[in-house]
């Protein structure tokens, strides 16, 4: 299969499969909605893409290696919309959106840059890229996991996201894996392991809550797809070995039942609750 062939079947398939995230939010509400919405998806597309276009196992799992690096990055993207919004000077809907949107952005490509040069000099100087994985790994859970114990309302969304916002989630969600995966078959392993995780996921979720239901819903949901993004960490760190051991199909198969079982459904267990409890203290 040629390389341009594989960038555009990843990036079709992460499109289509973004767009359930939103709806799910809308249905169960910011606490499970939030979490079940950060399932490894979109990194499956970009995962098989760049095993198939990158020349080596050795790049594949440095790639699959700095993905962690990059969700603890979307951990902090997601951090803003909870703390900036109450900071913000009052105006219309639309301004304080737009700077949302440049804030948040700004400040995760900046990481981005910073990450990237931090993790070459880590390889430079002979670090193990697994045990860098591993530990990034832990610390979004443990970022995530303080930020639950937050109590935040997080309701259920009211009224239903547009056709243009799934629209431009879905377009978004193809756009970053795309390029993580054109990236990738240029040589640039490190970049497109950032790449991958670029939170086109959690932006559009971000705005488009944002638009149809108010700040409530998506600040609510913050918490639980910040340890959410956990699986998503540790999907890339069992799919840096069993992509190459299993083959594609199985390999994926694999680290997406090990990141389900061993992370999203203990945690949402006990964000259930934990919402329970918080219930019981009035917030709503």
């Amino acid at each position: 299969m040629s390389p341009l062939l594989v960038v555009i079947l990843s990036a079709f398939f992460a499109g289509a499969v973004a767009i359930g995230v939103t709806l799910a939010i809308e249905k169960w509400g910011g606490v499970v909605g939030g979490f079940l919405g950060t399932l490894p998806t979109t990194i499956l597309p970009a995962a098989v893409g760049m095993r198939m276009n990158l020349g080596s196992d050795a790049a594949f799992a440095d790639a699959m290696l700095a993905a962690p690096a990059g969700m603890l990055l979307n951990a902090g993207f997601l951090f803003l919309w909870r703390a900036l919004p109450g900071r913000l000077p009052g105006g219309s809907l639309g301004v304080r959106l737009a700077v949302m949107v440049i804030a948040s952005l700004s400040a995760w490509l900046a990481s981005a840059v910073a990450l990237v040069v931090t993790i070459q000099a880590l390889q430079h100087r002979g670090g193990s890229m697994t045990v860098f994985g591993v530990a990034v790994t832990l610390a979004i859970a443990v970022v995530g996991v303080l930020a639950c114990l937050r109590p935040m309302p997080a309701p259920a969304g009211t009224r239903r996201v547009g056709p243009v916002m799934l629209l431009a989630r879905g377009v978004l969600a193809a756009a970053a894996i795309g390029v993580s995966v054109w990236v990738a078959s240029l040589g640039g392993t490190l970049s497109a392991g950032v790449a991958s995780v670029f939170p086109a996921i959690f932006l559009t979720t971000m705005v488009a809550l944002w638009v149809a239901q108010g700040e409530a819903v998506p600040a609510g949901a913050v918490g639980p797809m910040m340890l959410g993004s956990t699986s998503v960490a540790v999907y890339a760190l069992v799919a840096s070995m069993s992509l190459p051991s299993l083959g594609h199909a199985l390999g994926s198969l694999f680290a997406w039942l090990v990141a389900a079982t061993c992370v999203t459904l203990p945690a949402t267990m006990w964000l259930s609750s934990l919402r329970r409890r918080q219930i019981r203290l009035g917030v709503r």
